[in-house]
């Protein structure tokens, strides 16, 4: 298994960075593009590392934010084969308000465009566990047992505020190896415990070789935090990579409480099967 982080808020030097995520996995004989980016940053890469993405086969959103979709209407219309993973609420008009102020946070117009001009053969709506090839799993919506987490922001259907978004159609990546899974997430809206909760009900308990991804954080409170560190402390996780909407604070208590190794996530940076 190879996975490239392909955008992030933070980057190798001559790579681009922006406020998004977009990941590259090859594993066996798929390659599979997690999540699209914001604005340029996923092509500009592209070019940098000399990943061509018209032969992937298999596109995942992680969920329907804008820095996660943004360029996804380019790569379904250079990937003319991959067929594409969402739950359907990824297409639902949605919000953050802070100060009052609604700010619209959903798909671009033209990705949902994209998706309706595609085969049916083409599109797979994720409403449960998906394996998605040998070894390789989405987790579906995942169940919110926690009392601790929430969805990490002020998320709303309406600009009023009066209708909290769940964000239902949040989704996580698991591969299963011999020495254990890789856990990717996107945002990690359902909450980091309650996704690495759900998937070790799927799988039974097995050693996590490597937590990579977002897990929107950076608005977390004390208990939260508290709660969080103290639940990951208790798994064998083996490598812990932060990136995107973690938050500062959140890594940094990462890296001084948690027994496994923690490293920044990065534009650029590749994670391997047994190598560091």
């Amino acid at each position: 298994m190879r996975l490239t982080i392909l955008t992030d808020n933070n980057a190798a030097p001559e790579l681009a960075c922006e406020h998004g995520f977009a990941a590259l996995i090859e594993t066996g004989s798929k390659r599979i593009l997690f999540d699209t980016g914001q604005l340029t940053a996923l092509d500009d890469n592209c070019h940098a590392l000399g990943i061509d993405l018209s032969g992937i086969d298999m596109i995942v959103l992680s969920h329907g934010h804008y820095d996660h979709t943004g360029n996804l209407a380019d790569v379904l219309r250079v990937a003319t084969r991959a067929t594409l993973y969402l739950h359907p609420s990824a297409l639902v008009e949605r919000y953050s308000i802070r100060n009052g102020k609604p700010k619209p946070i959903n798909m671009p117009e033209a990705a949902k465009r994209a998706i309706d001009q595609l085969p049916a053969g083409r599109l797979r709506w994720v409403t449960e566990p998906v394996r998605l090839s040998d070894g390789l799993f989405l987790t579906g919506p995942v169940p919110r047992q926690t009392t601790f987490e929430d969805t990490g922001g002020p998320f709303f259907f309406d600009t009023e505020g009066q209708r909290p978004d769940p964000i239902e159609d949040d989704l996580s990546l698991w591969i299963e190896e011999p020495e254990g899974l890789t856990v990717l997430a996107g945002c990690c809206h359902s909450g980091i415990i309650n996704t690495l909760d759900y998937i070790e009900a799927q799988t039974g308990p097995k050693r996590i070789t490597t937590l990579i991804g977002g897990m929107h954080l950076s608005a977390a409170s004390q208990e939260r935090l508290d709660c969080t560190v103290a639940s990951l402390a208790r798994r064998d996780i083996q490598r812990l990579i932060p990136c995107h909407c973690t938050g500062q604070v959140a890594a940094e208590r990462f890296r001084e409480e948690l027994p496994c190794p923690v490293e920044a996530g990065y534009a650029g940076m590749v994670v391997e099967s047994g190598k560091g």
